[in-house]
Formats: C-alpha cells, sequence, structure tokens
C-alpha cells in the first residue's frame, strides 16, 4: 500500500505526521547524495576504465560529460512532471532510472553503449533533485522548511568530495564496475521506500508541456554544457569553441523569444520579478562559480602540488562535510540574528576570503592550519547552500513552487558547469603544461586560480545587495517542531 495522494490545493490542510516528516527528509536526502556522488566517482577510475573498454583516457570524456549533459536537458521538465504525474510517481520513477542506468553501466563493454547507459542514469538524476526539492516545499509549512532544506543540502555537499576518493578505493581494491552495481541495492531499497511512503502531490489540471520550448532550450543547454565540459581542452579548436557558443546563444534566445509570448512556457521567467527568487537563483549561481571549482582544484593541489596519495587528500577534504552538519543546528539562529541578506552577504565575502585562503596552503603547511580553514570553508559553504536554497521559495506561491524549482535547480547545475569550467581555465592560465612535472610551479599555478575565484566570489556578493532586512522571514520563523 502507498502514501496516499494530495492534490495540491490540499496540501496545507493535510499536514504529515513528524514522524512522516522525518522519513521524507532522509529519503530525499539520500536521493541528493546518490545523484551528486555519480558527478565525481567515476573520475579517479577513468584509466582504469578506458582500459578495460580499449580506448583512449581522452574518450572517457564522453562518458563523463553525457551524465552532466542529460541533467541539464532533463532538468526544466521536472516541474511539470510532477505536477502532471505526482511527486512520488515522478520521485520514484527518477530512483528506478538513475538504478537501471547504474546496472546498464556496470554490464557494459563497449564505450558507446556505456555513454548512453549514462544518459539513461542522468536522466534519473535530472528528476531526483528538484522533485524531491519540491516535494519538500509542500510537505513542510514555510516555517519548517529552513531546518529540512540544512538536512537534505548537506549529501549534496559532501558527495562531490568523497566522490574522487570512493572511486579510487573502489578501483584499487575491488573492481571499476562495482562504482556502477553499488547504486543497485541502494537504488532498490530507496524506490521500496519512497513508493510506500512519499506523498504524492499533483495538479488536479496541469497545462500542457511546452514541447518547441524543451527543444529549444535543452538543446541549447545541453550545448552550453558540452562547451563547458571540454573547456581548456585541445578537442576543440577555438573557432569551433565559439561557434558552439554562438548556437547555444542563438538557441536560448530563440527559447526566450518563444517563452515570453506563451501562457504555460517550459520555464516560467517572470518568476524573476520577485525580489528574494531573484536573488536566491542569480546569486545562487553566481556564487557557486567559485565554490563548485573548489572540489576540482583541492584535489590537484594535494595530489599533484603537495604529492599526498587519494585518500589523505579525501581525508583532508572531510572536515568540509563535519562543519556542514555541525552548521545545521546554528542556522536559523544565526538568519534569524543577521536575517537573510546580512547572513548572504557577510557569508559570501567570507567564502571569498576562504578560497584565497586555500591560496597560502603549501608543503610547509601544518595539518591543523589546513583541517581548520576546510572546517570554516564547510560552515561558510553550509550556510550559503541552505539560505539560497530556502530564499527560493519564500515569496513564491504554491502553484509556481514546482516551476521555481526547476528553474533553481537548472540554474544550479549549469553553475557548476561554468565552475568547473571557470576552475580549468584559471588552472590552464596559470599552470603551464612543463608545471605538472614541478610540483612548486604546480602549486604556485593553483594558488593563483584560488585567488581569482576568490575575488569573482567576493564580487558576487553585490548581488545580494538588492535584498531588504526582512526578506526570507516566512521560512524563518520558528516552527514548534525541528525534524531531520
Amino acid at each position: 500500500m502507498s502514501a496516499p495522494e494530495i492534490p495540491i490545493e490540499a496540501a496545507e490542510s493535510t499536514p504529515l505526521p513528524a514522524a512522516a516528516k522525518r522519513l521524507l527528509t532522509w529519503l530525499v536526502a539520500f536521493a541528493f547524495f546518490m545523484e551528486s556522488l555519480d558527478t565525481t566517482i567515476l573520475n579517479t577510475a577513468v584509466p582504469a576504465v578506458s582500459e578495460a573498454l580499449h580506448v583512449t583516457p581522452l574518450a572517457m570524456k564522453a562518458v563523463l560529460a553525457s551524465y552532466t549533459l542529460a541533467l541539464a536537458v532533463f532538468i526544466p521538465i521536472s516541474g511539470w512532471m510532477a505536477d502532471r504525474f505526482g511527486t512520488r510517481r515522478v520521485f520514484a520513477s527518477a530512483i528506478g532510472l538513475f538504478t537501471l542506468g547504474s546496472l546498464l553501466c556496470g554490464l557494459c563493454n563497449n564505450i558507446h553503449l556505456l555513454v548512453a547507459c549514462r544518459v539513461l542514469q542522468g536522466m534519473g538524476g535530472a528528476m531526483m533533485v528538484p522533485v524531491g526539492r519540491l516535494t519538500l516545499v509542500r510537505a513542510f509549512p514555510k516555517r519548517e522548511l529552513l531546518m529540512a532544506m540544512s538536512f537534505v543540502t548537506i549529501p549534496a555537499q559532501v558527495a562531490p568530495m568523497l566522490g574522487p576518493v570512493t572511486g579510487g578505493l573502489i578501483v584499487a581494491y575491488f573492481h571499476w564496475r562495482v562504482i556502477f552495481f553499488l547504486n543497485v541495492p541502494v537504488g532498490l531499497l530507496a524506490l521500496v521506500l519512497v513508493w510506500l511512503n512519499l506523498p504524492d502531490y499533483r495538479e488536479e489540471h496541469s497545462p500542457p508541456l511546452d514541447f518547441v520550448g524543451l527543444v529549444l532550450f535543452g538543446s541549447g543547454i545541453a550545448l552550453l554544457s558540452y562547451v563547458l565540459e571540454v573547456f581548456g581542452e585541445h578537442t576543440l579548436s577555438s573557432r569551433e569553441i565559439v561557434g558552439l557558443l554562438a548556437l547555444s546563444g542563438f538557441l536560448l534566445a530563440g527559447y526566450w523569444v518563444h517563452g515570453s509570448s506563451l501562457k504555460f512556457p517550459l520555464l516560467n521567467l517572470s518568476l524573476f520579478k520577485i525580489r528574494t527568487f531573484r536573488a536566491a537563483v542569480s546569486g545562487g549561481f553566481f556564487t557557486r562559480l567559485g565554490i563548485g571549482g573548489v572540489p576540482f582544484l583541492l584535489p590537484l593541489l594535494y595530489q599533484s602540488g603537495m604529492g599526498f596519495t587519494p585518500v589523505v587528500s579525501g581525508l583532508l577534504i572531510m572536515p568540509q562535510a563535519v562543519a556542514s552538519m555541525g552548521m545545521k543546528t546554528a542556522l536559523r539562529k544565526l538568519l534569524a540574528v543577521t536575517g537573510y541578506k546580512g547572513a548572504l552577504i557577510w557569508n559570501t565575502l567570507a567564502i571569498g576570503a576562504l578560497l584565497a585562503l586555500f591560496a597560502t596552503i603549501g608543503k610547509l603547511t601544518p595539518v591543523w592550519i589546513i583541517v581548520l580553514i576546510a572546517l570554516l570553508y564547510g560552515a561558510c559553504t553550509s550556510l550559503q547552500y541552505t539560505a539560497m536554497n530556502t530564499l527560493v521559495y519564500a515569496d513564491v506561491e504554491e502553484p509556481d513552487a514546482s516551476m521555481a524549482s526547476s528553474i533553481a535547480s537548472t540554474g544550479q547545475q549549469m553553475a557548476i558547469s561554468f565552475g568547473v569550467a571557470a576552475a580549468g581555465l584559471t588552472t590552464a592560465l596559470f599552470v603551464p603544461g612543463t608545471a605538472y612535472l614541478n610540483s612548486d610551479l604546480m602549486i604556485s599555478g593553483i594558488h593563483k586560480a584560488f585567488l581569482c575565484l576568490g575575488v569573482m566570489t567576493i564580487v558576487s556578493a553585490l548581488v545580494f545587495a538588492g535584498l531588504k532586512r526582512t526578506d526570507g522571514a516566512a521560512v524563518n520563523e520558528h516552527g514548534s517542531e525541528h525534524h531531520g
């Protein structure tokens, strides 16, 4: 017997029991973890997989890019899918697709099949995060949303840090196929729990799908994601990259013209007229440009520059996760004192300063200083992600929640791609090819890349200057219960 169906207009009058809310947060957090982990876990296994499939390591770029491309294309329709078919059906289907894709990836003996199966896996992952977040928004009153969202965002922050280390350990002690097979039993368990316990919020009358908008926006965003994936490499010439960027811009401009004339567009950009939504999405995008490069740069600094093993490198990054979890208990009080505007401005400046502090880490830096910087950085990013993710829904009306979730998730996915591209570009700029044979030159170049990302992040604080002191109060009122 599955959880009941609940029309969206009845969500407020049909509150979930506290135990059901706790289980819901755990299920959504688990889905966030699965989706985020798979963006990085395969990176360290590239040499082993390429050797097994008899292709060059460079050819594996398509395997890595196909997953993020699928995320970029299918996230925009997640809100419409949830409204049309119900949050439980879509969330369960997403986990099912992700699990099936994982199984098929583990069975592949051909790189072309592996790319196709990664696309299937990405389709499932694209639905899991926005639909999971949407379910939380509808299950929790706004005054309780901050605590719920702060819990489920921790796995999304931890997973990219664990991915490279986990992949390296699996390849070292097991087989590269285990990377994919691990998702199967946990995915099946999650599928059963979701079907039995997740509330099924749905629209009674959903609008038709904007198929033309999906083609224009999906192809434009996929092309842009692809260019960002290969940016800084020599697989494409500068002329080809400029041409693809121009084509991507043309397709996205075409969507903007098309969508502005529709009553029910794929992504309702009029939501950007809401001050809190605009600040959360645009501020989140620009802030993530700096933050998004950290998972790429830190392993490079610790392993290629300082000579640490992947396991030691992962352990030095882990304090960020510890601080993220510890910050959860202080978020509500901190935001109550400073307000969203003060917290986001000062915290963004602090993150920029901490990125610059990473540029002081060298071979003689004591481990306790590295751990301290990681702890402070983890606490600040935890506050940043939770504040931005909850501010998105502060003034959004219930019927627009699914659209808001789709737009926010699309922006986040693009920001991650831009962040990695920015980190790769700055590293390529400051680290010449010969530096990979000289650890001192390597460290110096990565330090300069960190300084650039730090400055970019500090400048992004300007985006939050337009907020008012009272903005976000609706999602930070003290509720009577604490969940998760």
